[in-house]
């Protein structure tokens, strides 16, 4: 089955900015653009009506910057990022929020191909035929075990001795005690697999075993910080805070 292409949205509050990301989309035919965006409102509607695959995102504009919109989208319907700005001093932010990339403006061509190519290989991840490594329990219907490489060898995993999981592009972390597992799936894969009752995401790449929780620290801005058992201080961002709020009893 052939990779279907990628519906995209341009957002940027500069037109000439959106007419060189065009420009240098030319030559990228497994692109389609089906929108352009001058600011976070417009935005908000376009990913509600075209559910675009694929989002082009300045961070610096007027009313609602890049980051806050993406902490105001539904998390089923976040499209892939990636961030076109002129300030690399976000960088980091950007790749915390799951970017996919990071390009600075003025666009060169060469480094947004490169971007380009790490966007279809997601792409294609996501579109690829999944091998069978979750097993799932009949009574439940959610996953009790997981299959992972482990050099030479398949790892079984109980899903109850995960303690949390973060998606790094087509791969997860797995993390079990001090160990970490690096799986090729998505997380939107596993999530659908594991009990919601088990397993709490609490940031747009990460999924934390609720029995594995010891303490929340409110942060600044409506943010918080997530204190595991052994100490592993995870981030819980605003976009998932009133669901954590809900099943940690929060207030």
């Amino acid at each position: 089955m052939s990779t279907p292409r990628l519906r995209t949205v341009l957002i940027d509050d500069e037109v000439l900015a959106r007419l060189a990301l065009r420009q240098a989309l030319a030559s990228h035919d497994e692109v389609d653009i089906v929108g352009e965006c001058g600011n976070a409102a417009e935005a908000m509607q376009a990913v509600r009506v075209l559910r675009p695959d694929l989002l082009f995102l300045d961070i610096q504009m007027p009313g609602m910057d890049g980051f806050e919109l993406l902490d105001e989208l539904a998390p089923d319907r976040l499209p892939l990022v990636v961030f076109a700005t002129a300030f690399a001093e976000h960088a980091l932010r950007a790749f915390d929020a799951m970017a996919l990339d990071y390009v600075l403006k003025p666009i060169e061509q060469t480094r947004f191909d490169q971007a380009m190519a790490r966007v279809n290989q997601h792409w294609q991840g996501l579109h690829a035929t999944a091998g069978p490594a979750i097993e799932s329990a009949p009574a439940e219907g959610y996953a009790q075990r997981l299959s992972v490489r482990h050099g030479e060898h398949i790892r079984v995993l109980a899903v109850d001795d995960i303690d949390w999981i973060r998606a790094d592009g087509n791969y997860l972390h797995i993390h079990v005690g001090p160990v970490r597992y690096l799986h090729r799936d998505t997380l939107r894969h596993v999530l659908a697999q594991l009990d919601p009752a088990q397993f709490l995401r609490i940031h747009r790449g990460t999924l934390v075993n609720l029995a594995r929780v010891r303490e929340v620290h409110p942060l600044f801005k409506g943010g918080a910080e997530v204190v595991l058992h052994d100490g592993t201080r995870l981030d819980l961002s605003r976009r998932f805070r009133a669901g954590a709020r809900a099943v940690l009893g929060l207030r």
